[in-house]
């Protein structure tokens, strides 16, 4: 997998394999997500069973049933990141908080050991009623503040209750922001999946349709009507998948069928399709640093493509027999396992260097699992597979 390696080299390599596999739950995993500098994964199944992982150890320090059914998707707030947002089936959405004292006081007790034992879940902070009537997670966005001090507040968009209206309700005022109406010139069916970008100035909605159809919302000006400033039909089967890259100026869109789609998040220029020959790509994720993509397989195969360009395929990640439903990066941090340097004096280096060595094994996992490249995959087996790319 590396890139450095040539090309009669990289043909006589093995095939990659996970660094761990996370054997927790019972049905098909649909959500996962890293969280708290990377030293936590959740991961939410179609039984509606929510599993807080704690990745340096592996081990699960959370174990709750969030939905009473599929998880839909799994999200993250607060300042360190103590809040966490689960959407079901249900038609519920729920905000748990979770903060690292309370965990502790939760189960472990994985569902693959027993299923009928009773665990306490979190304290439940909001619930909102939404619709599910189809696979369409929630996306979120945070409010740009100006005053660190106060509440941070999200924006979280479902589809409403009717075909193609989009719901946008902020939190934790848990009042409606804006309800956006269907695209009126095309038939689109169900939305399949929702993006939330917000600047300093604006607000864009991303949504995808059961049509093959994509498209970009914006408000003109202050008081006038959401419309559509983009809006493609690059797919011929359903739309499964968005997400974004704002500093590439772009996002992305797969489907049931075999291709993958980059669109111009400023609609200046027509999208690049990208045929892959690998029909039912259902989740796709872009990383932090946006050089590079994941999508999850309908054939068990999890692959990495470049963001710029022609969409390069960069990797092909093989080890689940069945599908996976959904895939995650861990955050690129750059200061991830360094000591702050600025402003140590020659006097203080000695200091320093002893503070280092004087670190706890624990600590050191964690700062380990801070800079590791993780990607998450999570199955129809029920499995979660780890690797460690790029």
């Amino acid at each position: 997998m590396s890139p450095d390696l040539p090309s009669h080299q990289l043909s006589t390599l093995p095939p990659a394999q996970p660094k761990y596999v996370l054997r927790g739950h019972t049905a098909q995993v649909h959500a996962v997500r890293f969280l708290r500098r990377n030293s936590r994964l959740l991961t939410g199944d179609a039984d509606g069973w929510v599993i807080l992982w704690d990745v340096p150890i592996k081990r699960p320090v959370a174990v709750w049933r969030a939905h009473a059914q599929t998880i839909l998707g799994v999200g993250v707030w607060g300042e360190v990141e103590e809040k966490i947002i689960t959407h079901g089936r249900d038609n519920k959405l729920h905000v748990w908080q979770i903060r690292p004292e309370d965990e502790a006081g939760l189960s472990n007790i994985l569902p693959i050991e027993d299923l009928s034992v009773e665990r306490k879940p979190p304290w439940l902070l909001h619930s909102l009623d939404v619709n599910a009537l189809n696979f369409c997670s929630f996306a979120m966005c945070h409010i740009p503040n100006s005053d660190p001090s106060a509440e941070q507040n999200i924006l979280i968009a479902v589809p409403g209750i009717n075909d193609g209206v989009i719901t946008v309700t902020s939190l934790p005022s848990q009042s409606r922001f804006v309800a956006i109406s269907p695209l009126k010139e095309f038939n689109t069916g169900m939305l399949m999946a929702l993006r939330l970008h917000h600047t300093s100035t604006s607000l864009t909605v991303l949504a995808a349709y059961e049509s093959g159809h994509v498209a970009l919302f914006r408000q003109p000006a202050p008081g006038q009507p959401w419309r559509p400033a983009y809006v493609a039909k690059t797919h011929v089967q359903p739309v499964l998948s968005l997400d974004l890259a704002p500093e590439v100026g772009a996002f992305f869109s797969s489907s049931a069928d075999a291709i993958i789609a980059r669109h111009s998040l400023d609609a200046s220029t027509e999208p690049i399709l990208l045929q892959t020959k690998h029909a039912g790509q259902q989740s796709l994720v872009v990383r932090s640093d946006e050089k590079v993509f994941a999508t999850g397989g309908w054939d068990g195969r999890v692959r990495v493509y470049g963001t710029k360009g022609g969409m390069t395929e960069l990797a092909v990640l093989k080890w689940h027999k069945e599908g996976c439903y959904a895939v995650a990066f861990a955050d690129v941090l750059e200061d991830a396992g360094h000591i702050e340097a600025n402003n140590v004096s020659a006097g203080q280096a000695n200091e320093v260097e002893l503070t280092s060595r004087a670190t706890t094994v624990s600590q050191r996992r964690e700062a380990d699992s801070a800079k590791t490249h993780w990607l998450a995959a999570g199955s129809k087996d029920g499995k979660v597979s780890l690797w460690n790319i790029y």
